[in-house]
């Protein structure tokens, strides 16, 4: 008899462990890894962060597995300029991204010469020391998965240390936001993929989102394709905020 109540007593721990660890994860903070270079220089690849679910409200994606047991979007909020967010990506909405938000509902947004160009004005980009970070395991295991000869993304980026420790060194420029929100992006190539876009509308209930490493991000400059890019991102694919 005391065996049963041991058993019966340890299983309802078990449930009140998965429901605190469920609405944890789906209402307060759950944990995100960064798998590729594309917010460098902010984040890195193998990066562990805590990220808020609270702050642009509710979805089914805010949801493990995204499960439908939320209507639409509830306590929405809408994000900010420069915000950085993880959001499930389209088309198929199974994969988390994190991008920087650069365009809100109404904004008109170009790419010219590697420029973003915000409702008719360039947003500054001035040029800033270089990023040098040391080349590790996880950067090695990217490029080969993508097929790069360098961990650096070109060989030119790449330094060979006395020590025979190789290190990256990328050139890196500071945006700023006509809100006064700034932040550091990579600049590796001139005349890139996707440096130069037409202008574009966002519409209402989308969001036009950026990687920070602006030649090795997939992002709202490409359209929405499966292993490409993501499109305008609808917001009630938001997830959490950084």
């Amino acid at each position: 008899m005391q065996k049963k109540s041991e058993t019966r007593d340890f299983m309802w721990f078990l449930v009140k462990l998965g429901l605190f660890v469920f609405v944890l994860r789906s209402f307060i903070i759950s944990p995100f890894n960064i798998p590729s270079e594309s917010m460098q220089p902010r984040l890195l690849i193998g990066d562990y962060l805590l990220v808020a679910k609270w702050p642009y409200g509710y979805s089914k994606y805010s949801l493990p597995f995204s499960l439908p047991l939320i209507p639409g979007r509830i306590f929405a909020h809408s994000p900010k300029r420069g915000d950085v967010v993880v959001f499930k990506a389209p088309p198929l909405q199974r994969q988390d991204y994190i991008k920087r938000v650069i365009g809100l509902p109404g904004d008109l947004i170009a790419i010219r010469n590697g420029q973003v160009i915000l409702n008719g004005k360039a947003v500054p980009k001035v040029k800033v020391d270089d990023l040098v970070i040391p080349v590790t395991a996880n950067m090695i295991a990217a490029s080969q998965a993508e097929g790069n000869a360098s961990p650096c993304y070109q060989k030119k980026f790449e330094q060979m240390l006395p020590d025979g420790s190789a290190q990256c060194r990328y050139p890196q420029f500071r945006e700023t936001l006509p809100d006064g929100k700034s932040y550091n992006v990579l600049d590796l190539v001139q005349d890139g993929l996707a440096d130069n876009r037409d202008t574009i509308m966002v519409p209402e209930g989308k969001l036009f989102l950026m990687g920070d490493n602006r030649d090795n991000s997939m992002d709202s400059r490409f359209p929405a394709i499966e292993g490409g890019g993501i499109g305008l991102v609808p917001q009630d694919n938001l997830r959490s905020e950084e």
